[in-house]
């Protein structure tokens, strides 16, 4: 994690100063968000069929290459299409692994203390989401390319401690129809109204705060900060979020979760708001250490509902769709930061978001009781679980 993230650093950093336009910081997102649309639920299905150990693995491996393509073509003053279409090859990688990466964990910690591994986990996540984009600030001072090589050196170090699990279990998606276990994931999720509602509410929130994509602006001609400075702003998110998840997992689980996603995100929304007008650098970094602490309240909640919720044999289907709404969703949350920097300015951006991400939280509130009354995370209400859709 620490190696992808030195890559988005470098991947933004070098494609807004080829360009110079925002909307190709929005093409990047859509170019790592369209493999995950078109490929999520195979690679679902693949994760429930086949060793989930084997396709990380073979995840990594790919990852490593492009990263090493994007050095040499970096190196060599390559065009900007062919990073593009390296983009495109790397995040098919990254989620052709995303479901069998997100299946392993359930497997792994008893349920009664799953919610406290989901926090460790996320803050073991968040470090290297602070370390990455600080240490990629500083690479990218003395060499792009080199920080491709370090997003290379990590994911062949993943790969390897992967390698060195003796677990490789499977789902039994293997026992029905290809086309019936294909579509598994999104039967389920009809069905399942908590699940639906979790993932509606942080598809349309991520799709609508992607501020993040607009960094290198900000830090260029907004706060004039320079590329240590856009590390930095980069690693703020995640230094917020590390906060939030190391205090969650020394308190008892959540037992008004569904209230705390939705104030956690509306409080999303308020601080990307003030990030949008700030022209000071330390506000600007504190919004941001905001944006993560809240992100970290959503995360935990969702991830923990959505895995305890979810039999074994379908994580991996299951998986692969939210990552259609989550993943893809910010990427596209770029390409629309892009889009509307490119035509009203990133301050228009960015506060529109906020604003949108607010009013998507009081819609789901009035829409979703099922998640709004939702009490115990470690516990999601059985009425939830098995809803069939409305008429």
């Amino acid at each position: 994690m620490i190696g992808t993230q030195i890559q988005g650093v470098a991947i933004a950093w070098e494609m807004y100063q080829i360009t110079g336009e925002a909307l190709a910081l929005g093409f990047v997102g859509l170019a790592q968000a369209a493999p995950t649309m078109v490929l999520a639920l195979p690679a679902g299905y693949l994760a429930d069929r086949y060793s989930r150990k084997l396709i990380l693995i073979v995840s990594l491996t790919g990852m490593t290459a492009t990263s090493m393509a994007l050095a040499f073509v970096s190196y060599t003053s390559g065009s900007v299409g062919l990073i593009y279409a390296l983009l495109v090859l790397d995040a098919t990688f990254v989620t052709l692994g995303r479901p069998a990466k997100s299946a392993i964990l359930p497997q792994l910690v008893p349920r009664d203390v799953f919610p406290n591994a989901v926090a460790w986990n996320l803050n073991m996540m968040k470090l290297s989401w602070m370390a990455g984009p600080a240490i990629g600030g500083l690479v990218i001072l003395w060499s792009v390319p080199l920080a491709f090589c370090l997003a290379a050196v990590g994911s062949t170090l993943c790969a390897l401690l992967t390698a060195s699990m003796s677990f490789s279990r499977r789902g039994s998606a293997g026992s029905e129809p290809p086309v019936r276990a294909l579509v598994g994931g999104l039967k389920f999720i009809r069905d399942n109204r908590l699940v639906l509602s979790l993932m509606s509410i942080d598809m349309f929130a991520v799709l609508l705060g992607g501020a993040v994509y607009l960094l290198p602006i900000y830090a260029e001609d907004i706060l004039k900060v320079g590329p240590q400075g856009f590390g930095w702003l980069r690693a703020a998110p995640a230094v917020g979020a590390f906060c939030m998840s190391l205090l969650i997992a020394h308190l008892p689980p959540m037992q008004r979760a569904g209230r705390n996603l939705l104030l956690a995100i509306a409080a999303f929304g308020v601080v990307t708001i003030v990030f949008g007008v700030s022209t000071n650098f330390w506000l600007s970094f504190a919004m941001l250490f905001l944006t993560g602490l809240f992100d970290s309240v959503s995360m935990v909640v969702r991830h923990t509902l959505i895995q305890l919720t979810t039999p074994d044999e379908m994580r991996g289907r299951v998986s692969a769709v939210s990552g259609v709404f989550i993943s893809a969703s910010n990427e596209l949350g770029g390409l629309e930061s892009g889009v509307v920097a490119h035509w009203f300015g990133p301050v228009v951006s960015v506060v529109s978001g906020g604003l949108g991400t607010i009013g998507v939280v009081v819609a789901m509130a009035v829409a979703s009781p099922t998640l709004r009354n939702q009490g115990s995370l470690t516990e999601p209400d059985g009425s939830a679980e098995r809803e069939g859709p409305e008429s």
